[in-house]
């Protein structure tokens, strides 16, 4: 049976597996599902349709699948999926979907969310995640695998992050960052690509080459958006990392494309 500590508050309508731990003066509602080997170390609170995948450790004063902080949320049974081996510290918040979202909020496996980081509702994050402290997602946001948010980020509702991308501590981030990009600024403005995080991940130095140049063509300023797309597919179409460019550009979206500083917002 799971180890529970007796002060903690656990709904016997709870999925608990044999492996978990809670640890003293948590709650866990009716309606969670705890995987293999999850830890809930102290004062944890998880409640609503929540799914915490194996091995995942949630530290304490954490609040886990509570309401959303949406005033159009009317109690609908909506869920917070939480995937395997993350690790959320000290007074994260994590909040379900809306009816409003697809009544998800998805967070993949392998995070780390540093003290007070806030995962809206209706947010799909992506694996290998790194959201510093006080980092803040509002609702509808995704994130792509392998972003990272420095500290005191915060990104506007609806906005999408790309995988590998980099947001610079205290950025506010307004427009959607393409995958590999560097944002920093009070109004996120993109400085350049994250080569850094390319060349610690073991990305070839053609594939670092070819983004460059591709990321030159996106942001020229002498043609519309448009035409530099096209420009993009006929010159750099079969590599990789420019795919992966070119697919998040022409994707679906609510919101402008963050740009350099030197670049106005007028295709």
């Amino acid at each position: 049976m799971a180890r529970i500590h007796p002060s903690s508050v656990v709904d016997p309508r709870a999925e608990i597996a044999a492996t978990a731990e809670i640890g003293p003066f948590c709650t866990v509602g009716p309606d969670v599902r705890l995987g293999e080997n999850v830890r809930l170390l102290s004062h944890v609170a998880v409640d609503g349709h929540t799914s915490v995948g194996e091995g995942t450790v949630i530290y304490p004063f954490a609040s886990i699948g509570h309401a959303p902080q949406d005033l159009k949320y009317k109690g609908e049974p909506s869920r917070l999926e939480i995937g395997a081996h993350n690790r959320i510290r000290e007074h994260v918040t994590m909040n379900p979907g809306t009816e409003g979202g697809g009544m998800l909020t998805q967070v993949g496996s392998h995070g780390l969310f540093m003290v007070g980081a806030h995962v809206a509702h209706d947010c799909i994050v992506g694996d290998h995640v790194i959201l510093a402290n006080n980092a803040t997602l509002g609702g509808h946001v995704v994130v792509g695998d392998h972003a990272i948010l420095g500290g005191l980020a915060a990104v506007h509702q609806f906005v999408r992050i790309g995988k590998h991308a980099m947001i610079g501590g205290m950025s506010g981030v307004e427009a959607d960052v393409i995958p590999y990009g560097s944002v920093i600024g009070e109004r996120g403005w993109l400085q350049g690509l994250n080569v850094v995080g390319l060349k610690r991940r073991g990305f070839s130095r053609d594939d670092i080459h070819a983004l460059r140049r591709a990321y030159r063509v996106l942001f020229a300023e002498d043609r519309e958006l448009t035409g530099r797309i096209a420009d993009l597919r006929a010159g750099f179409g079969e590599v990789g990392l420019v795919r992966d460019l070119l697919d998040f550009v022409t994707g679906e979206s609510s919101r402008a494309l963050c740009r350099p500083r030197s670049i106005r917002d007028d295709d």
